[in-house]
């Protein structure tokens, strides 16, 4: 896998480790699996960081790097993965996950929402979407981060095993060379 472009990106793990708000982790900040780049760590944070990407809550970074932590992904990588749903992508992302949520609880689909900027009609409408929205989200969350984790170990190996059969001939001829 291209380390040195994750690399560049990573913050360095020592001043994450030293940083105030953090202290409260303790001894979990110190396992590898949080800083390296390896296949199970990279592969497992695209799990852990599109998983919470469906998430349709306020804290999604939060509860990626609580759950990075526990299952020893890559921290910064599970965290950026979050930000695929930003301030942009959010509205039709979580109107396709409730349009998927409403198709299997089978409830019509609210088209038009007359909204006025009060707290009883937020709570109406919200309680009108709120399960189609959490199924469909969650259920997309866990099919794409099965899907991502699948292909970043397959696209891993793959890279691996190209660049070892790109080196081979070169290594072999420059051996014979010599002799």
């Amino acid at each position: 896998m291209p380390r040195k472009i994750f690399k560049k990106y990573m913050p360095d793990q020592h001043k994450l480790r030293a940083h105030p708000s953090l202290r409260w982790l303790g001894d979990h900040l110190h396992n590898p699996n949080l800083w390296h780049l390896t296949r199970k760590s990279v592969s497992r944070a695209f799990l852990v960081g599109i998983f919470c990407a469906f998430l349709p809550v306020p804290g999604q970074m939060l509860i990626a790097a609580v759950l990075a932590l526990l299952m020893a992904s890559n921290l910064a990588v599970s965290i950026g993965l979050v930000w695929l749903t930003n301030p942009i992508t959010i509205p039709p992302v979580f109107y396709f996950t409730y349009r998927i949520g409403a198709w299997l609880l089978d409830t019509r689909i609210q088209e038009q929402i007359e909204f006025h900027w009060d707290l009883a009609t937020l709570q109406t409408e919200l309680a009108a979407i709120w399960w189609p929205l959490l199924l469909g989200s969650v259920l997309t969350g866990i099919i794409l981060a099965l899907l991502s984790y699948v292909c970043i170990q397959w696209f891993w190996i793959w890279h691996v095993n190209h660049h070892w059969r790109k080196r081979k001939p070169g290594r072999y001829r420059k051996r014979h060379d010599q002799d």
